[in-house]
């Protein structure tokens, strides 16, 4: 992967406008899939987790022509 990995704490910024915070980065119990485990900053702080890869992944530009970032997330500087 060309990107620098997600690390605990740091802010992400996803192409639907919302910030969200690393928890920490998982390995999946039965496929050893890495997953990012992640809390949206805003309503109910909601924790979810989501594969590395697709974390990672570029924007579908076929769904979202009109999205600007190039990725799903990118890091908060």
């Amino acid at each position: 992967m060309d990107r620098e990995l997600p690390h605990q704490d740091e802010i992400w910024h996803h192409f639907k406008n919302k910030l969200y915070k690393i928890v920490a980065i998982a390995q999946h119990t039965e496929t050893d899939e890495q997953l990012v485990v992640y809390q949206a900053m805003y309503g109910d702080e909601g924790i979810y987790a989501r594969p590395l890869d697709m974390f990672m992944s570029e924007v579908d530009r076929k769904k979202y022509p009109k999205v600007e970032q190039q990725y799903r997330f990118v890091r908060v500087e």
